[in-house]
């Protein structure tokens, strides 16, 4: 099964992730099969390069079957690549 996920990187209370699909066993900071975005929560909400993402390498992913983690999925829905599913919280 494979997820589209983030994978930390940056130093000690410095955040910076990277957005890559990865098999769900794997490591969250671990091997991952392509990296297709980034994410620096640092950044101003309005600033351009706050969340970059490879719009036609998510859409192949997203189209093999890849499945994107709750925040990835909020990502994908701000930028038009995915519709909003309402999700039953517990």
């Amino acid at each position: 099964m494979l997820k589209i996920r983030l994978t930390r990187s940056g130093s000690k209370k410095r955040p910076y992730y990277h957005i890559v699909v990865a098999d769900a066993r794997a490591p969250r900071d671990g091997r991952f099969l392509e990296k297709v975005g980034s994410y620096n929560p640092l950044l101003e909400q309005a600033h351009e390069s706050r969340i970059v993402l490879k719009k036609d390498r998510i859409q192949h992913w997203l189209s093999v079957g890849a499945l994107p983690t709750d925040r990835v999925e909020k990502f994908l829905i701000d930028a038009g690549l995915v519709k909003s599913t309402k999700r039953v919280e517990q």
